[in-house]
């Protein structure tokens, strides 16, 4: 007699013939996250080494684009004023580009004239320098002596010194002058190719950006983007324009500073703080020194000759820890220690152009990652203490 099967044993018997192979399929996809994180982290990686590479071999095309772009960032604001006041936006760029121009080179010859003059005489005061505080000088030349004559071997054949017959010194030409002319060649193109750059990025205004927009597929990808342009550009400016009124008030308070403390050229020393001020951490360090030191060419006492030094240091920390955070606030603010890492990078990749740019870069890496859901680690890795921590949708 047939009898009907039991539902309860039939699942109970259905669950034992399934389950070991549940249990194999979760132990075979258990790897998988794994996997797939693993190589995420391969591609960043080899992405990143290519990015990187490329930004070290195509340094002439990339710097006057990066340059130019930090520059119109800057200026638009300007061509969007005179827009307003019915000045066609290429008329308006020629004439900001032009009166830039003009101011960069008066500046130029205003500043560099003194400063190449001081660096000209400074060989020539090191000997007075010596002279004149020779009294702080004289332990470590002892040291130095001491060091020096360390190894010496005196002859010990009857004190007789050999000498070595003359050998005839023939001068060749070292090619500085052709190593000289050439890379001045490259700087003038260069300054010539940002000038040219700069005026393109203002006079198309938003033309790029359009035509980027354009060719995205989705309504919601043209959104973001969008949204993120023009914080973009908002914000990059806004930094930029900052920036640049706080370090033209700290070379003024230095150069008033110094002017009032007997110090010769206190102007070219002010243009010099406003313009090493761009660099964080290693600018003021390096002006400071500086200072310091054509303060030591001028003063007699050693006291005397710190007091412009001091001037500077006292200025610098009431901006750096004042007046900045006051005026830029906490949506700028970054990670003191990526700030360092990315100081050394980029004077590694790019030299003294790289550390000038740094910072813009940086901002707007962080500015970008706020809009961006997907980049909100790197926000957060960016973002300093108290700074901004929401990434908008």
């Amino acid at each position: 007699m047939m009898h009907e099967r039991d539902p309860v044993v039939a699942a109970a018997a259905e669950a034992r013939t399934t389950h070991p192979t549940e249990q194999n399929g979760l132990q075979e996809s258990a790897p998988g996250p794994a996997r797939d994180k693993l190589t995420r982290a391969v591609q960043i990686a080899f992405i990143s080494f290519v990015v990187v590479t490329f930004a070290y071999v195509a340094h002439a095309v990339l710097l006057p684009l990066f340059l130019a772009w930090v520059i119109s960032m800057m200026l638009k604001p300007l061509v969007r004023w005179m827009r307003a006041c019915r000045i066609p936006t290429p008329l308006g760029a020629g004439l900001i580009v032009v009166l830039g121009v003009v101011l960069v080179g008066l500046g130029a010859v205003r500043f560099g004239t003194p400063a190449l003059e001081w660096v000209k005489t400074t060989p020539e005061n090191v000997p007075r320098l010596r002279e004149k505080f020779q009294h702080i000088l004289r332990p470590a030349a002892r040291l130095s002596e001491a060091a020096s004559n360390v190894g010496k071997i005196e002859p010990s054949e009857g004190g007789a010194k050999k000498t070595s017959p003359a050998v005839p010194v023939e001068v060749k030409s070292s090619g500085v002058s052709t190593t000289i002319y050439s890379w001045t060649g490259s700087v003038l193109a260069g300054i010539g190719e940002t000038i040219a750059l700069v005026f393109l990025l203002l006079a198309s205004g938003d033309v790029l950006i359009e035509r980027v927009v354009h060719v995205l597929p989705t309504l919601r990808d043209k959104k973001q983007v969008l949204t993120i342009s023009h914080e973009l550009q908002s914000q990059i400016s806004r930094y930029l324009f900052s920036v640049t009124l706080i370090n033209i008030c700290l070379g003024v308070a230095v150069g008033l500073a110094l002017h009032f403390l007997g110090m010769p050229n206190a102007v070219m020393w002010g243009g010099v703080a406003a313009l090493l001020n761009y660099i964080p951490y290693f600018g003021p360090v390096l002006g400071m020194l500086a200072v310091g030191l054509g303060g030591m060419f001028v003063f007699d006492t050693f006291t005397q000759a710190l007091l412009p030094a001091g001037a500077y240091l006292i200025l610098h920390l009431i901006e750096a820890d004042a007046i900045t955070p006051f005026v830029l606030g906490r949506r700028f603010t970054l990670n003191p220690v990526i700030i360092f890492v990315a100081l050394m990078f980029f004077v590694w990749l790019w030299g003294i152009l790289g550390a000038l740019l740094a910072m813009p870069l940086l901002v707007t890496l962080k500015v970008i990652c706020e809009r961006v859901p997907a980049l909100a680690t790197v926000g957060e890795l960016l973002a300093g203490k108290g700074g901004a921590r929401t990434v908008s949708p």
